[in-house]
This record gives C-alpha cells, sequence and structure tokens, in this order.
C-alpha cells in the first residue's frame, strides 16, 4: 500500500515501555494504519525514534482577541483591586479589525508551533467594540484552516443585562458563524438573569455553552448550581463547560466533592486556567496566599470532564505566555501539588482526549479512520513530557506537516 506519510517507531500514550514500537501510515489526510513494522511506500517518511506521537493538543479556553495587548495597557502595582478588565475596556475604541487579526494571528501561530491542532477561542463584543472583534478573529479561520481548526464562543465580558446593547450583538455573531454561546456572570448586575438568558441562547441556535464562572474567595453563593440545574432542563447535557470555577480552590474536601457530583450528574464540564487563576488569585490577601487553582484531578476521580487550558495570553489578565499547553499542564500540576504518574497522566489527557471530548469532537485520537492531526513530541511518553515540559519536534494537520522543530544537541569536546 502507499501511504502520504509514515511516522515509523512511534510510542502512543498510554502504551506500556514494554509495548512495541509502532508505525503510523497516513493516507487522503486520514490514519489508515497503526501497527509495527508498517510496509509501504510512502511520499515522506518522519523517524520518531521512539519518541511520544500523539493526536494534536487540544486548546479549549483562550482569548486570542485580547492576546498580546500588555503593552497597551498599564500593569497593577497593587494586589487588590486588580482592573484587568477595565485596563482592556479602557482601550477598546481605538482597536480596529485589522489589529485584532494581527495580534490574535500571532498568538494563533505560537499555539499551532506547539502543537495545537484545535481551539475554542472566546471572543468578547458590547457596544464599545461592536463585532470587531469577532470579525477580527473570525478572519483566521479559514486562513489557519491548514494546521488548526478554530470555533469561537462569543460572550459579553462586560456584562450581558446592565449593558443595552449585547444581547443583539451576541445574536447577531451567532448568526454569523459563532459556534458557542458564553457568559461571563461575575461582571453582571444581575448573574442569574445572564446565566438564563444564555441558556435562552443557546436553545434558539441550537449550539453549546461555554462560561466563565464563580472566580472569586469564598465558595458561598455559587453560580456553578444554577448552571447545573439549567443544563437539566434544558436537556443540554454534555454541551456545557463552566471555566475558572476558582471559588471550588477555596472550599473543604467534601464541599467540592459535593459540587464534583452534581456537576457529573448534570454533565456540566469544567475547564482550569492555570496561569491566569494563579496570577489573579489571592489577591485580596498580603500573607500565606492562596494558590486559587481548583484540583481537576479531584474532580475527574468523581467523574466531572476535565479541560486545561492557556485562557489569557500577554495582557493585563496574564503577562505570560506563549500557548504551549504541555508547559500549562505542567504548570498545573506543581500548583495542586500532584506528581504520581497516575496524576501526571490524567493531566495529559486533560489537553488532549478529555478537551477533544469537551469540544464534542468524536473524530479525535490515533485510530484507523481518524483525521490524521498527529503530533510528535521529544518525550519517551506522557509523563515524561509533562514533567520536563518537552518541545514539539513536529506536528500534522490532516497529514500534511504544518510544524518542525530541531531537537537540541549538546556539543561534547572532543
Amino acid at each position: 500500500m502507499a501511504f502520504d506519510l509514515i511516522l515509523r517507531e512511534a510510542r502512543l500514550p498510554l502504551s506500556a515501555a514494554t509495548d512495541p514500537l509502532v508505525d503510523i501510515g497516513v493516507a487522503g489526510g486520514r490514519i489508515v494504519a497503526v501497527r509495527p513494522g508498517l510496509e509501504g511506500a510512502a511520499a515522506e517518511v518522519v523517524p520518531a525514534r521512539g519518541r511520544l506521537v500523539c493526536a494534536g493538543f487540544v486548546e479549549t479556553h483562550i482569548h486570542l482577541d485580547k492576546s498580546c495587548l500588555f503593552n497597551r495597557c498599564a500593569c497593577e502595582t497593587t494586589r487588590f483591586p486588580h482592573l484587568a478588565m477595565e485596563r482592556v475596556s479602557a482601550i477598546k475604541p481605538q482597536i480596529t479589525v485589522e489589529d485584532v487579526t494581527a495580534r490574535a494571528g500571532r498568538t494563533l501561530e505560537k499555539c499551532v508551533l506547539h502543537g495545537c491542532t484545535r481551539m475554542r477561542t472566546h471572543v468578547e463584543v458590547d457596544p464599545r467594540i461592536g463585532l470587531r472583534f469577532f470579525e477580527g478573529v473570525k478572519a483566521l479561520i479559514d486562513a489557519y484552516a491548514w494546521a488548526i481548526d478554530v470555533e469561537i464562543c462569543v460572550m459579553p465580558q462586560e456584562g450581558l443585562t446592565n449593558n443595552p446593547g449585547t444581547d443583539e450583538l451576541m445574536v447577531a455573531a451567532l448568526r454569523n458563524g459563532a459556534k458557542v454561546v458564553g457568559a461571563a456572570p461575575n461582571y453582571d448586575s444581575d448573574r442569574a438573569a445572564q446565566i438564563r438568558r444564555v441558556f435562552e441562547m443557546a436553545r434558539d441556535f441550537d449550539v453549546d455553552i461555554d462560561m466563565h464562572l464563580d472566580s472569586g474567595t469564598s465558595g458561598a453563593d455559587l453560580d456553578t448550581l444554577l448552571v447545573c440545574d439549567l443544563t437539566e432542563q434544558y436537556g443540554w447535557g454534555g454541551r456545557v463547560a463552566i471555566g475558572h470555577v476558582t471559588k471550588l480552590s477555596t472550599m473543604k474536601p467534601a464541599e467540592v466533592d459535593a459540587v464534583a457530583r452534581r456537576l457529573a450528574d448534570a454533565g456540566v464540564a469544567l475547564t482550569v486556567l492555570p496561569a491566569t487563576d494563579l496570577y489573579l488569585g489571592g489577591r485580596h490577601r498580603d500573607a500565606d496566599v492562596p494558590r486559587s487553582v481548583v484540583d481537576a484531578n479531584r474532580l475527574v476521580e468523581a467523574g466531572v470532564l476535565c479541560s486545561l487550558s492557556s485562557n489569557n495570553i500577554q495582557n493585563p489578565f496574564t503577562p505570560f505566555g506563549d500557548g504551549q499547553l504541555i508547559r500549562q499542564a505542567s504548570h498545573y500540576g506543581n500548583i495542586i501539588q500532584r506528581g504520581n504518574a497516575a496524576d501526571v497522566q490524567a493531566m495529559w489527557s486533560m489537553i488532549t482526549d478529555s478537551s477533544a471530548r469537551l469540544l464534542r469532537q468524536d473524530d479525535y485520537g490515533i485510530r484507523e479512520g481518524a483525521p490524521a492531526d498527529l503530533v510528535m513530541v521529544d518525550a519517551t511518553d506522557e509523563v515524561d513530557a509533562l514533567r520536563g515540559i518537552a518541545p514539539v519536534l513536529a506536528a500534522f494537520k490532516r497529514g500534511r506537516r504544518t510544524v518542525t522543530r530541531e531537537a537540541a544537541v549538546l556539543h561534547r569536546p572532543g
């Protein structure tokens, strides 16, 4: 059989050290064979040499529209209050569609270089920006389809019920290509009303929901519980995700477990944003500062579908970041203080197959018939990759090479 691409002697995720290395054969943009000693010619043969090869990484929660704004916004010099939203809001009138496309494109390319092949990006609309952020990001979807699949979640960062005109803009975005509807009720004068309106939009347009929810310093008054109730009421189980939920990090284990059971029963997924949650969290304390990052591993053990993602990159919400999900997951492991192999494998799932499930993309994975979205990592397995923050050496989208990075070489004397 003739192939377009063969990756030779690859190690697959979750394989044992004693398992044989496999060859992955690709034709017509899809995986057509996965087995040792694959015979046949190929237009391109890539020797993996025992390195880890996985399906491409999946970014479930990022803000391309306001990435790389940090050099235009003041950095807070006090711990509390932290005015990230206000800093971005102040410069919104100056931001053009072309500016959004340029900044978002640079960030998107960084994500691709680090092996991301699928993405959900949140995009703001409000009367100050109209649809400019949306149009700027939408222009990238077709332009970068050769490397990454991108879907837009439209959301009201600065309020919905208290921000006249925002509702109409969200509806306009949903009519013009947004595939998911989002929320940020913390910034609304009526949090419950915003949440209920978003569920109505989801029903009207038959789209999934992805909300920014329950950032705070106390586990009291969780909007998460209302979201679970509405998910069941609307029959939207498996189609709702919530992000941040830092209030859970302030709660006792038994209380967290009760919320986890509610999330699992309702079919509500949760995304942890380690960099942003750590950077913004705990600013109400001058000493013994809390980490403000949810232990997603504990939620997974209770049956909750969880992912890890980048959120903001180089803006007042998060001054650092490069779109490398391996780094994000490794960072998260340090924060929640988990490091055994089983825990690290669960973290790996939160940037790969669990993230794909959250986006309801059931064609994901390395198996015959799946799209050939492949990444080769300079590590022997997924645990090694996260512990060492291993670089991506090659990436392929539908079987076409999109990224090449040379492995580092140590030049010894003599």
